[in-house]
């Protein structure tokens, strides 16, 4: 899927839309990727001179990974966050850095699921989050 198919599929738009390309799904499964670009805006003030990628933000390219997989059979229906749970950071993402973001679906009741995302830069695991979402039908 290009940014295009994804922009069809979540509500997200730049520039708090995290994922760019997603290189494979399935019913249960997506990879995605996001090139952490230096011109981000939320790295004019975290850190100045240090850019590093907010942990929040990369959760937030997790849930939004799992909402493309959650969502391409619910099209119009909005995710939102019930609850973030184990949220770990390994790893300092930073400018130039790609993350490639992968995602399975734990349980899916309809207008509740339990995702599971990790993120890795290179090899290197740099997130790794379950998450509960909530889906909102149009």
């Amino acid at each position: 899927m290009n940014i295009d198919d994804i922009k069809n599929t979540i509500p997200h738009r730049s520039p708090f839309l995290f994922v760019d390309e997603v290189m494979e799904i399935s019913d249960e499964k997506i990879i995605a990727r996001r090139t952490i670009k230096p011109d981000e805006f939320y790295f004019q003030g975290h850190f100045p001179g240090e850019p590093i990628m907010p942990g929040v933000l990369i959760v937030e390219a997790i849930a939004q990974t799992g909402g493309v997989l959650l969502l391409r059979k619910r099209r119009g229906a909005i995710p939102l966050f019930m609850g973030i749970d184990k949220a770990r950071f390994r790893k300092i993402v930073r400018p130039g850095d790609t993350l490639v973001i992968e995602v399975e679906i734990l349980h899916d009741r309809g207008t509740v699921a339990k995702i599971k995302g990790v993120a890795r830069v290179e090899d290197a695991v740099v997130c790794e989050t379950t998450i509960i979402a909530g889906i909102k039908k149009p």
